[in-house]
């Protein structure tokens, strides 16, 4: 039963998104990376949420708050104010040129190489680190609900390889043969299944905490474990609360701003106030976010007392004990949608970014758009199996969300530094923003793989010598011994803008850069756009003070 309605939902979300698809010319770049610039704000929102809202969100996520409780959350409440400044900000340059992909404007404000060298890094950063850790937190997900290894008698990693090459293949299907907006509509269907079935989880959980009863629950998880319930995070945490303010805003700003996997959904806004509203929904209920990726962590907490050995384990394991078996079924289709999501918005920006990026720019100029799309569709292709042969080896990574976002960091802050000065200058030069980009990944590699390994292992060599040994103490000296690699971001961002302003200092462009109005969508601002934005912004400070 359970594995039936599992495939009958699935079915019916594949079966509406051709249907709403088929009539979209998908043989132009305009109608297959952007779904022809047609989507609403409804759209928008769904596929945003979706997208990001994926097993490496809720496993990761929920792995983290079930260790350090709802200080995590920062991930999803600053998410909000980071859509915000996007809408304000950052949409309508990018939909007054037109862009179809970020390094575009890099092309216009710099020069091709730097858009080449970015692309370069998007596409570098999915391969080796986004689409690996959806597939594996996707299948891990997956795997323990229909606990395939005894289903199939095989080993657990033998089951995360069945389940990757499963949810691989499908993805391929979506984003590669689909398109954007296949994906984009697939997306707002399963969003409606994931919230309903996601808010469903801490219900059925909390009902079992109180013996039956949701308020009693509620009581009893916050009375038991009210260190949990802060949300001022300590230095030891995953994110300690100053954070807030360095490192923590750029990596939202960068995810939601110039993130090609994600922007795309609002590039393809059919105009600025479908764009701006769909930003500002997606915001609202970004809010909320940490009652499905953060609260179940902590109730998982209570009901295991604390003794999981894997902290990533802790949310499947949850739902196994907490949810009734006629919504299993159900549920684990609209994971499966979830990590569809993820997977195919990565996949689709990639298909994006090296048909015209790469293999437009560089290999045939003179290509047609269905031959860029023809070619960008094979190398989605090849880096989704690239992908599936190196997510089964992500289980010796450690904390599933703790690892994608420090790994992010070797490109995350560098885009973002050069699109930042790109759009606040008007004569900084192309070989600014190429140093900028690389001494940003350089700074950031050495910084963290190589110079906090070697402090960090040598205080706490020297902590073993003072006798110091119980969790607590060492995980003190651990963060005392090294910057937090959010600090870390905040410090190399500010030296990047820094060092690019003394080159445009020195060596100006000839002529100051001048945005143009391509005039592919109408930019009119929406008129509520900063009232709107101020009542979230005020939100999440409350939210925040009210848990302090």
């Amino acid at each position: 039963m359970q594995i039936l309605s599992f495939i009958a939902f699935t079915a019916l979300v594949a079966i509406i998104a051709y249907l709403k698809t088929r009539n979209t010319p998908n043989t132009n770049s305009d109608g297959y990376f952007l779904g022809g610039r047609s989507l609403t704000a409804g759209v928008i929102a769904g596929s945003l949420l979706l997208t990001n809202l994926s097993t490496e969100q809720i496993v990761g996520l929920n792995g983290s708050a079930y260790t350090s409780g709802i200080s995590v959350m920062a991930w999803e409440t600053l998410a909000a104010i980071a859509m915000i400044l996007t809408a304000i900000f950052l949409l309508p340059r990018y939909l007054k040129s037109g862009l179809t992909t970020i390094p575009q404007f890099l092309a216009n404000r710099f020069d091709v190489t730097t858009k080449t060298l970015t692309s370069a890094l998007f596409l570098t950063g999915y391969a080796v680190v986004l689409l690996p850790i959806v597939l594996y937190s996707g299948s891990l997900a997956i795997s323990g609900m229909f606990n395939v290894p005894e289903l199939l008698g095989i080993s657990h990693t033998q089951s995360i390889w069945i389940c990757v090459w499963l949810i691989g293949i499908a993805g391929i299907f979506y984003a590669v043969f689909g398109g954007l907006k296949a994906v984009a509509i697939s997306d707002s269907i399963n969003a409606i299944g994931l919230l309903t079935g996601g808010l469903l989880i801490p219900v059925f959980g909390l009902i079992m905490v109180g013996d039956g009863s949701l308020l009693d629950g509620i009581s009893i998880l916050m009375n038991e474990n009210p260190e949990k319930f802060k949300s001022m995070g300590a230095k030891t945490d995953p994110v300690p609360f100053h954070t807030l303010f360095t490192g923590m805003m750029l990596v939202n700003l960068f995810y939601w701003g110039t993130n090609q996997q994600i922007i795309q959904r609002a590039l393809a806004a059919k105009n600025l106030q479908e764009g701006q509203k769909g930003l500002l929904l997606a915001g609202f209920i970004k809010i909320l976010g940490p009652i499905i990726v953060v609260l179940p962590g902590i109730i998982a907490y209570h009901i295991f007392e604390g003794q999981l050995e894997n902290t990533d384990s802790a949310y499947p394991m949850l739902v196994n004990a907490v949810l009734p078996k006629a919504f299993v079924g159900f549920f684990a289709a609209v994971l499966f949608g979830a990590i569809l999501s993820s997977f195919n918005g990565a996949l689709n920006s990639s298909v994006t970014l090296f048909g015209l990026d790469i293999y437009k720019q560089h290999f045939n100029a003179n290509a047609s758009e269905r031959l860029v799309v023809r070619k960008g569709k094979t190398f989605g292709i090849l880096l989704a199996v690239f992908a599936m042969c190196i997510a089964p080896f992500i289980e010796k990574a450690g904390s599933l969300f703790d690892y994608l976002q420090e790994v992010n960091g070797i490109y995350s802050i560098p885009i973002l530094t050069i699109i930042v000065v790109g759009f606040a200058t008007k004569r900084v030069p192309a070989i600014a923003a190429k140093i900028g980009l690389l001494s940003g990944c350089l700074l950031y590699v050495v910084s963290q793989f190589l110079l906090q390994p070697y402090l960090v292992n040598k205080a706490l060599a020297n902590a073993a010598n003072n006798g110091i040994a119980d969790a607590a103490s060492l995980a003190i000296v651990k963060a005392d011994a090294y910057p937090h690699y959010l600090d870390v971001m905040a410090i190399l961002f500010i030296l990047n803008i820094a060092i690019m302003l003394v080159i445009g200092k020195l060596y100006p462009r000839k002529e100051a850069y001048v945005q143009e109005y391509t005039k592919q969508v109408d930019i009119t601002p929406w008129k509520p756009v900063y009232i709107v934005g101020g009542l979230i912004t005020l939100m999440v400070i409350l939210i925040y003070y009210y848990f302090a």
